[in-house]
């Protein structure tokens, strides 16, 4: 069961501006990894579903952190439909993100009050996911379909919506201005933040310090 409903989800995402992302089959690297997002600020974290016995390793890790981080809210990413969605939501996810729109996803999320964070390329699809409920659109992948300028081009007519641009997105000054001068809600943030030259060194203080560095420069850039 989720430890944190829908609104608390949005609501830290809105106001800490990043959601990093993060995949390995190994569980007491991604155990490490969560730890060291806790003590670099980050509050949330987006476990990929991908690999093998993916959920085994989803569950150790939501165990952990309910004990180590327990203000560290872990959600799951990639899911594409919704018998997986359950799975994982069984298991504590606290938000759902995926690389497209899927309505049955949305019901099932609607139902347990989960956030539900869709993949979303065009304005048709944003609309849908909205009108299924959808308070973020993940814009996906970012900077294939047009990067900044796409996200200016769907707020001039739409400006209630809210977008957590993913893929292109890193932690240098330039491409954070660009992101959330454009007006994104959030930015998910993957390997260009949990470098994975780092994770091989051993080096978390890099990654913790990276983490903490990235907060503060959004907050920066938000406050004008």
């Amino acid at each position: 069961m989720a430890r944190f409903d829908r609104l608390t989800v949005y609501q830290t995402l809105l106001s800490d501006g990043m959601l990093p992302l993060f995949y390995s089959p190994d569980a007491a690297l991604v155990k490490g990894v969560a730890a060291t997002l806790a003590r670099g600020g980050s509050r949330a974290l987006e476990f990929t579903n991908r690999g093998d016995f993916a959920i085994q390793v989803f569950s150790e890790l939501v165990q952990e952190c309910a004990k180590s981080a327990p203000d560290l809210m872990i959600g799951v990413g990639s899911i594409e439909d919704a018998p997986t969605a359950a799975l994982y939501i069984a298991h504590g996810a606290n938000f759902v993100v995926g690389p497209n729109f899927n309505p049955e996803i949305a019901r099932l999320c609607n139902r347990r009050k989960i956030a539900y964070m869709p993949g979303c390329g065009s304005v048709t699809e944003i609309a849908t996911a909205e009108e299924a409920g959808v308070e973020i659109v993940k814009f996906f992948p970012a900077d294939a379909l047009g990067g900044a300028e796409f996200v200016k081009a769907i707020l001039g007519p739409r400006p209630w919506t809210r977008i957590m641009p993913t893929g292109g997105v890193s932690p240098d000054e330039a491409n954070l201005k660009a992101w959330f001068g454009a007006g994104v809600a959030c930015v998910g943030m993957g390997s260009k933040l949990i470098r994975a030259d780092w994770l091989k060194e051993g080096n978390f203080a890099a990654v913790e310090a990276l983490t903490r560095d990235t907060l503060a420069l959004i907050k920066t850039i938000r406050s004008g």
